[in-house]
């Protein structure tokens, strides 16, 4: 079926963390205004429905009336085989799937499981700021291998620094973002090997966040970091249907360990988890069927990033920006502006009353950067940056 990205559902009293929790972001500090005006494009979950055949799953769920605990049956691992092998042709065994209730949990549960109390782990910063709290809050080392921004806003990475970071003898973790989050970029086959085989050599756990993995431009494939290992022993990789599908809400996240010393580690920290009926239901659904939809979808984000970038380039053309490889996030450095991104953020939040993300929350790498989400509906998109370029209108 042709699905209507371009539809706007009301969202507005559906307990969503983007549209009704105004209170509690100003509470947090990123934003000082929030009301029925605020066009909320900060967090990543999308505005657009879900495939057709998973509101059918569901209803029949529904439909059933009990909602007790759930097993997983044999239908959710083949389903995540059937997925994985078809689309990257990777073979995943039943014993190596381990559920866990969401990515940020299963980060922190790596963390605490897998290294101790001062040991170093490496990130790449700009990169998504719950990695860091994953590691300072559990009183890790956090070593961060910056990644290299070039003027055109590309970004790479320092092996070098990489290198002398896991070759220090407190290093025993790596935490990759790929597609990452916020830049964009999906890190080529040699980049990837590169990264396992210092790893390995130094017996650093390469924990690989590919929860966007399917979110990818169009003329953009993605690999999965096992595909282009020598050896997988060192390697655990977080996938998804919460940014695929747009099922955050039903906390869904399976962890891909073939080392089974790991990976008793790791199930032994997290204890028994159940998911829910809907979950199970879900997760069946849209690794069978939901694919018709996902191409829909990346054709859509195509065309509003195409859209964004025109927009910027006409209208502000002291902002850069590029379209990503991956992920549908967009990162918008503000610097040629020559003004603080204290005012920045006042432009943007306050005055044109949309809500994005300081790029500082990602590192001072991200100092004059915003992030964008993009995935809504086309014409709030519009709004949204038209709101912005009238703020901005003065500085051009």
């Amino acid at each position: 079926m042709k699905y209507n990205f371009d539809e706007i559902v009301n969202r507005n009293g559906t307990y969503s963390v983007k549209w009704d929790g105004g209170e509690l972001l100003k509470a947090m500090g990123l934003t000082d205004r929030f009301d029925e005006e605020t066009l909320p494009l900060f967090t990543a979950d999308m505005d657009l429905p879900v495939p057709q055949p998973l509101i059918e799953a569901l209803h029949k769920t529904v439909d059933h009336r009990i909602f007790g605990y759930s097993i997983f049956p044999a239908e959710y691992y083949e389903a995540i085989q059937h997925w994985f092998k078809k689309r990257h042709d990777w073979e995943i065994k039943k014993e190596e799937i381990v559920y866990c209730p969401g990515t940020v949990y299963a980060t922190n549960i790596a963390v605490k499981a897998l290294t101790n109390p001062g040991d170093g782990v490496i990130i790449q910063r700009p990169v998504y700021p719950p990695f860091t709290r994953a590691i300072v809050e559990n009183d890790r080392t956090l070593l961060n291998n910056a990644l290299i921004c070039d003027e055109d806003g590309y970004y790479t990475i320092d092996f070098e620094d990489f290198e002398a970071k896991a070759k220090d003898e407190k290093t025993k973790m790596f935490i990759l973002c790929n597609p990452h989050n916020p830049t964009g970029r999906i890190f080529k086959e040699d980049e990837l090997k590169k990264l396992s085989d210092i790893c390995a050599k130094y017996n650093v756990i390469l924990v690989a966040d590919e929860i966007h993995g399917d979110i990818i431009r169009c003329n953009q494939s993605f690999t999965p970091i096992v595909k282009v290992a020598d050896q997988t022993d060192h390697i655990i990789t977080f996938t998804a249907i919460n940014k695929t599908f747009n099922l955050a809400g039903l906390h869904c996240t399976n962890v891909i360990i073939s080392n089974l010393e790991l990976r008793k580690k790791f199930s032994d920290a997290i204890g028994m988890k159940s998911a829910s009926p809907f979950t199970v239901a879900a997760l069946i659904s849209v690794y069978r069927d939901g694919e018709e939809w996902l191409e829909q979808l990346k054709e859509y984000l195509d065309g509003t990033m195409e859209w964004i970038v025109g927009f910027i380039k006409e209208n502000m053309p002291k902002v850069k920006v590029r379209i990503p490889e991956g992920t549908y996030v967009m990162w918008m450095d503000f610097s040629g502006y020559g003004i603080s991104p204290k005012e920045v953020h006042d432009r943007i939040y306050n005055r044109a009353n949309v809500l994005l993300q300081d790029g500082v929350m990602f590192g001072k790498e991200g100092l004059e950067f915003q992030r964008i989400c993009i995935p809504s509906p086309r014409p709030i998109i519009k709004e949204a940056f038209a709101r912005i370029a009238r703020e901005f209108e003065d500085l051009q």
